[in-house]
C-alpha cells in the first residue's frame, strides 16, 4: 500500500514517520510538505475558496502518484480535506482528527469531557464542530499549550514537551486528552504523566484507522 501523507508543518513529518514504522511498517509512505499552509491561514485568519483548490491540487498530485490512500496531518483545515475526500472518492482521504476524535469519544463516552490541546491556535476553531458532529453532547475543554511551537521552532523539543504538560495542568476534571496535532504526539509521555489520564494522539489514531480501512478495501 502506497501511503500519501501532506503536511503544512515540517514538525508533523516525523510523529507520522514513527507511528507508521510501529503500527503499520509494511505501508510505502511519500511525505508533501507545503508550509506556506500555515503561514498564510495564520496571515488570512479564515479558510478560502483558494485554499481550498490548493489543497485539491496536493491530493490529486498524491493520487496521481499512485497513493492508495492520503492522510493529511494539518488540523485546522477541515473542510478543505473534506472537499478533497468528495473529489478523490472511493480512495481514503483521512482528516488528521477523524480517528482519535472516535477514539477519544468511545474512551470517554458520548457525554465525557474531553481535553483539546494544541499548540496552533486556529485548530481549537476548527476541531470543536468535528467533535460535536461525532458526538453533540461531549465536553471540550480546550487549552493552548503557549509557547510550545515556538520551542519546537527553534529546536527545543524538551522546552516544547514542557509547555505542553504545563497545560495539560491546568485543564481540570477530563476523562481523557486529545493531542490534536501531530507534532505535539511527542509530548504524550509528559502530558500522560501530567494529568494521569488517557492520552490520544493523532499519528497512532491515524495509521490505525487508515490501516483498517485500506485492508477491508483491498479485502472486499
Amino acid at each position: 500500500m502506497r501511503i500519501a501523507l501532506i503536511h503544512a508543518l515540517k514538525h508533523s513529518i516525523a510523529p507520522i514517520e514513527a507511528a507508521f514504522a510501529r503500527l503499520w511498517p509494511e505501508a510505502r509512505l511519500m511525505n508533501l510538505l507545503d508550509d506556506s499552509l500555515s503561514a498564510d491561514l495564520a496571515r488570512d485568519g479564515a479558510l478560502t475558496p483558494a485554499m481550498t483548490e490548493r489543497f485539491l491540487t496536493l491530493a490529486r498530485y498524491a493520487r496521481g502518484t499512485g497513493a492508495d490512500g492520503i492522510l493529511f496531518t494539518c488540523s485546522a483545515f477541515g473542510p478543505c480535506i473534506e472537499a478533497c475526500a468528495t473529489a478523490l472518492a472511493p480512495i481514503p482521504v483521512l482528516k488528521p482528527n477523524e480517528a482519535m476524535i472516535e477514539e477519544a469519544v468511545a474512551l470517554a463516552g458520548p457525554q465525557g469531557r474531553i481535553g483539546l490541546m494544541a499548540t496552533f491556535a486556529p485548530t481549537l476553531a476548527s476541531m470543536p464542530p468535528e467533535f460535536a458532529a461525532a458526538a453533540p453532547a461531549i465536553t471540550l475543554v480546550p487549552c493552548l499549550a503557549a509557547d510550545a511551537l515556538a520551542a519546537l521552532d527553534r529546536g527545543d523539543a524538551v522546552a516544547h514537551d514542557q509547555a505542553a504538560a504545563r497545560a495539560a495542568e491546568a485543564l481540570g476534571a477530563v476523562d481523557a486528552i486529545a493531542l490534536s496535532q501531530f507534532s505535539l504526539a511527542r509530548a504524550a509521555p509528559m502530558v500522560a504523566t501530567a494529568i494521569g489520564k488517557p492520552v490520544l494522539t493523532t499519528p497512532d489514531s491515524a495509521v490505525r484507522k487508515l490501516q483498517r480501512l485500506l485492508l477491508r478495501q483491498e479485502a472486499a
